[in-house]
């Protein structure tokens, strides 16, 4: 990356530059890899925060099967980890994971899984666990729960006859786009051997077109997991491991402190063979100490987080294009690399976040506001839905982390909590899911990379031109109604 004048002598943050287009090749925004190319098996530079409002199994299955990784919170208890990696492993690659509910459950029990959109729905199955055929009873769609009385039982909605295809039918998504398209229904069953594996809708048929899966050298979905800094972390970390996690993070507040340096040698130590994320630091110095004790990837950003209020209670931070930028550069330096954590509020961040050398994004409270977060979807007072976010450091996040502990200790601890215990987030009606929002995150960063003439993440690293922009250029470059 190269700035057009000189070098500012202030730090600055994403609203603070720009890119500037360059000379360019590409012709077409397909022709760009998003493929971060840091050891991950990623194929797009996302990754979804391990904050407990933002990455449960099922979130973090969706993103794998479009190229992201999800990485689980550290605040799980260990056998509900190992259960939740083996869950997204057991999930499908190439069609919908099937959102399953008994005759006898009601549609206010589909309401809190699913708002009232196009190409989602839920299967209404006798069975558990392994479904055959015969017990499927139909399809809801979500369109169609979202006119039914709350009270009326999801057996007595559906109808006989719900379309399904066969598994190696729905493999051709072209066709099954085609087939989905023809029958006009919203959902379809996706069947193999008698037995249910999965759902598709059309757009999930036009997206495997476009989106290669993150997996696995078995086939399975990726999944991440964190863990802190306490405790017998070489446990942690093997358990992690035996259940098949695809990159660990050794995850801290302030990472550049020696008892993150203690835990990250111990884990490193192990040789798992696996990616191993540390952090969070915003400096060069802090590369160069977790590089040392072994860390592959470094987590970059101290207070960018909207959740986050640590730069407000303390002081402490970096804006965050600054500090991506002097981490990248580093990590580049000892062969290792950077995530940028946090500040991320449009899909020109993520642009910015890669111009200053990030390998891949990581994206929090963006993620909590869709239906695949974890919690249960909640109406206000105006029927707006949205579901519930808090910081990873609050008072809501310490009492979840130290619950074990006696009233006394977690007395202790929450004096000293930091961060938004509670926020709304709501669903953005024209894209409640996280595929929604990859489709338009992807589609400005691949606009990013054509203007600036590169086709691969690497070479976007070399190619982006950044400038620096007073507040009233940032404004200018927003979209506003116009009346006339």
């Amino acid at each position: 990356m190269k700035f057009v004048s000189e070098q500012p002598a202030v730090d600055l943050t994403y609203s603070d530059v720009f890119l500037v287009p360059r000379r360019s090749g590409i012709t077409s925004r397909l022709e760009v890899d998003l493929a971060p190319h840091d050891g991950t098996p990623a194929t797009i530079p996302l990754v979804a925060s391990n904050m407990n409002s933002v990455t449960g199994p099922r979130l973090a299955a969706v993103l794998a099967r479009r190229g992201g990784i999800g990485i689980l919170p550290q605040d799980m208890p260990l056998q509900e980890l190992d259960a939740a990696i083996r869950d997204v492993k057991a999930q499908p690659v190439a069609w919908d994971t099937p959102l399953v509910l008994s005759p006898a459950a009601t549609v206010a029990d589909a309401r809190e899984l699913l708002p009232p959109v196009s190409g989602h729905g839920v299967v209404v199955a006798e069975g558990t666990g392994r479904i055959e055929a015969s017990e499927i009873a139909g399809i809801l769609s979500a369109s169609r729960l979202a006119t039914a009385l709350s009270d009326a039982r999801l057996g007595d909605l559906v109808h006989a006859g719900t379309p399904s295809l066969d598994a190696e039918d729905a493999a051709d998504a072209r066709s099954a786009f085609d087939v989905i398209t023809e029958t006009g229904a919203e959902l379809v069953t996706v069947t193999d051997r008698g037995h249910l594996v999965g759902t598709l809708s059309a757009r999930s048929a036009l997206r495997s077109t476009l989106y290669a899966p993150a997996t696995d050298s078995h086939g399975r979905l990726a999944v991440g997991a964190a863990i802190g800094i306490n405790g017998d972390v070489a446990a942690k970390a093997r358990a992690l491991a035996a259940a098949g996690v695809d990159v660990l993070v050794v995850d801290t507040a302030h990472g550049h402190q020696e008892s993150m340096l203690r835990a990250l040698a111990i884990v490193a130590g192990l040789d798992l063979g696996i990616p191993l994320v540390a952090g969070n630091i915003v400096t060069a110095d802090g590369v160069n100490d977790l590089v040392e004790a072994g860390a592959t990837i470094l987590k970059v950003g101290v207070g960018p987080g909207a959740m986050c209020t640590t730069r407000m209670m303390t002081a402490v931070g970096r804006p965050q294009f600054s500090a991506v930028l002097e981490t990248a550069q580093a990590a580049r330096e000892a062969g290792a690399h950077a995530w940028a954590d946090g500040g991320v509020r449009y899909p020109r961040d993520v642009a910015l976040a890669l111009a200053a050398g990030a390998a891949s994004v990581m994206i929090g409270s963006w993620f909590a506001g869709t239906l695949e977060a974890p919690g249960r979807l909640q109406a206000d007072d105006e029927g707006r839905i949205y579901k519930e976010s808090w910081g990873m450091a609050s008072t809501k996040a310490v009492q979840a982390r130290f619950g074990r502990l006696d009233a006394y200790e977690r007395a202790r601890k929450e004096l000293f909590a930091e961060g938004i215990s509670s926020s709304k987030i709501y669903l953005d009606p024209l894209r409640p899911g996280v595929e929604d929002l990859l489709d338009m995150i992807t589609s400005g960063v691949r606009s990013s990379f054509t203007y600036a003439g590169a086709a691969s993440v690497p070479e976007f690293h070399e190619r982006a031109l950044v400038g620096r922009q007073s507040a009233a250029g940032y404004e200018e470059g927003k979209a506003l109604p116009i009346s006339w």
